[in-house]
């Protein structure tokens, strides 16, 4: 039975290399897959899904006005696709996560989302906000703070290295603009 399923976490965790190393398992057992990342992720290359341990594979973008499931069930016209993968799911819409919801229900495709909770402010993406009410079934992938503590939140740093506490939910970047911390040291640095 197919289900839709949500793997989340905070940044540096490993969601994209899951992702990666799940989809070469259906390969590997000759069963087509089919990648889809945000668009406006492009820090690997365009349309393409980066692990930080090295290993990438191409994807189709998305965009907020794409239809999902009109997507998917065109690529399924042109061949059979076993899963569909989708990477950074927190810049999915609500309407978006319903079609991925009915690819789900009415195509009968798994379909697995990776992304983040929470943004740098404590704040749920929509995208991961409606998965977290819509998903069969969710996993929390974990990573640490500096302390060993489970990191649950991430900070985000301007070019000087200090917190930033305002801004725009979407800011793309790495190690080198957010850092996952335990909810102690993110208050701590947040200032509260």
């Amino acid at each position: 039975m197919a289900k839709l399923y949500f793997q989340f976490s905070t940044m540096n965790a490993g969601k994209s290399t899951l992702l990666l190393q799940a989809s070469h398992n259906y390969r590997e057992r000759g069963m087509h897959t089919y990648l889809l990342t945000a668009h406006l992720d492009d820090r690997a290359g365009a349309g393409k899904i980066a692990s930080r341990i090295g290993i990438d594979s191409d994807a189709d973008t998305f965009r907020p006005d794409d239809d999902l499931f009109a997507m998917i069930q065109a690529r399924l016209q042109e061949s059979g696709v076993a899963c569909i993968f989708v990477d950074e799911a927190q810049f999915l819409t609500e309407d978006q996560v319903w079609q991925l919801a009915r690819v789900v229900d009415d195509l009968e495709v798994p379909v697995m989302c990776y992304g983040l909770r929470v943004d740098f402010q404590g704040k749920l993406f929509p995208g991961s906000a409606t998965l977290l009410a819509l998903a069969d079934e969710m996993r929390e992938v974990r990573t640490i703070c500096h302390c060993g503590k489970k990191a649950t939140m991430v900070v985000r740093l301007n070019e000087h290295g200090d917190p930033v506490r305002e801004g725009e939910q979407v800011q793309i970047g790495g190690n080198e603009t957010y850092m996952s911390l335990c909810r102690k040291h993110w208050r701590e640095i947040m200032g509260d």
